[in-house]
């Protein structure tokens, strides 16, 4: 049996390079996480406690959930981690979550949309003979007692918000979608929804059982591509300064020297 993570599959996509380091060198990298990747961290951990406590028939305050930010903050942080923009300092990320929950609590409470389950892990079968599988976890579960439709819930701490034809080509969600439907049946409806911090704005689309179907044909395609790979060239772009691996990278030095 073969597990990818969609994680494992977009580094493919955006460069294979940074994929061979990752994931078949197994290069422990020099550079630490960055500070954008230890804020979404900090965020979804202080919800899902927030979301924990709910389903404890406990409802925390504003400031409550924010104290939980601070230590989900503090107890990662280093001196060392990656900050690209360089007019921006750690504090102003750490309070860039501060609004991003604010924001999202006043907007959501009393959080009676029937979460089911948080940070759930599942593991979608891609293949006939159970060969290949993807492994992912979802944000938040919740059914919506309304519509009738599971709701599979993504949050998003980038300060970006994709244009609707974008989301539509997003394969996460979807994929995990499929594994929903393989969990609770293909017949039930599941609303693919992004939260997108930075702006106190919630998106959210739905697929037909045809896209996820050809998705996961793709997504297989995908993985077959990878282990016929022999080759794995760099793919430049503005991304490569979040790169963990940009010390060591050939391209990256001959980007810095233009």
């Amino acid at each position: 049996m073969v597990i990818y993570s969609y994680s494992r599959l977009t580094t493919y996509e955006k460069c294979p390079q940074r994929f061979k380091f990752r994931y078949i060198d197994k290069i422990i990298p020099e550079i630490e996480k960055s500070i954008e990747a230890h804020l979404g961290k900090s965020v979804h951990h202080a919800l899902e406690w927030l979301y924990l406590e709910i389903k404890n028939y406990t409802l925390p305050t504003l400031d409550q959930v924010i104290e939980k930010y601070i230590e989900e903050w503090e107890k990662d942080f280093s001196q060392n981690i990656l900050i690209v923009k360089k007019d921006l300092t750690a504090r102003d990320y750490l309070n860039k979550g501060v609004k991003f929950l604010a924001s999202y609590y006043l907007e959501n409470k009393p959080f009676d949309d029937n979460t089911l389950e948080l940070e759930k892990k599942i593991l979608l079968t891609l293949d006939e003979e159970g060969k290949y599988k993807l492994q992912g976890f979802i944000d938040r579960l919740a059914y919506n007692l309304k519509t009738g439709e599971y709701e599979i819930h993504d949050y998003k701490t980038a300060n970006n918000i994709p244009f609707q034809e974008q989301l539509e080509k997003d394969k996460q969600l979807a994929l995990y979608s499929l594994a929903i439907k393989d969990l609770f049946g293909q017949d039930k409806p599941v609303r693919l929804v992004w939260h997108f911090l930075a702006h106190n704005k919630k998106v959210h689309l739905t697929k037909t059982n045809q896209e996820l179907e050809d998705l996961k044909k793709q997504t297989l395609e995908l993985i077959k591509k990878i282990e016929a790979t022999k080759e794995f060239p760099p793919c430049t772009s503005t991304l490569c300064n979040w790169c963990e691996y940009k010390n060591i990278c050939p391209e990256f030095k001959l980007q810095e020297q233009h």
